[in-house]
C-alpha cells in the first residue's frame, strides 16, 4: 500500500511538473519547435569569406559576395538553409513547404582571386521572415580534383527589422 501511495504521489507531481513553463525566459515558446544548427563551424576556409550584399535583404531573400583570396579552387552550389539567432544560439528555421524539394545540382566555379554575387530567394522554401537576427549557411568545396576535395560551411548574418 505504501508502494502504491508513494507512486501514485510522484505520477501526479510528475503531471503538475512537466505543465509548468518559465514564462521569464525570452523566446523560450519560439524556439520551443525549432531544431539547434548542425553547423558547430563556418567560415573555416581560410581566405574564402561570404557577406551579405549591403541593401539587398527582403523578408524572402537577400544577395551574397562570395570572395576567394586563397589559392585554392572552390565550387559552390544553389542549396542553402537558414538559422535564426535566438538567446546567442543559432536555431534552423522550420521549412514552410510541405513537399519535398530539391536544389539544382550544379556547380559554380570560385577561383582563386574571384569575387563573384550570388543571390538567394527563399519565399518557395521558407516563406517571408519576421522580425530578428538570422543567417545563411551554403555549402563551398576546396576543389583539387574529381573526388578529392573538402567540404566547408560559410555563413553570413543579417538582421531584419
Amino acid at each position: 500500500m505504501k508502494h502504491l501511495f508513494m507512486l501514485t504521489f510522484i505520477i501526479i507531481s510528475f503531471v503538475l511538473l512537466s505543465g509548468c513553463e518559465n514564462s521569464n525566459n525570452e523566446g523560450s515558446n519560439e524556439k520551443t519547435n525549432l531544431t539547434s544548427t548542425t553547423y558547430d563551424i563556418v567560415n573555416d576556409l581560410d581566405g574564402v569569406t561570404m557577406r551579405v550584399k549591403e541593401n539587398t535583404v527582403s523578408s524572402t531573400g537577400l544577395t551574397v559576395i562570395l570572395e576567394n583570396q586563397s589559392d585554392k579552387e572552390c565550387i559552390y552550389g544553389e542549396d542553402f538553409l537558414l538559422e535564426k539567432e535566438i538567446d546567442g544560439k543559432w536555431y534552423q528555421v522550420p521549412i514552410a513547404l510541405e513537399d519535398n524539394y530539391g536544389f539544382n545540382d550544379i556547380g559554380y566555379d570560385l577561383a582563386s582571386s574571384e569575387i563573384k554575387e550570388w543571390t538567394a530567394e527563399w519565399k518557395w522554401l521558407y516563406g517571408s521572415l519576421g522580425k530578428g537576427k538570422y543567417r545563411i549557411v551554403k555549402d563551398v568545396l576546396d576543389f583539387r580534383g574529381t573526388g578529392d576535395y573538402d567540404k566547408h560551411h560559410l555563413a553570413a548574418d543579417f538582421t531584419l527589422e
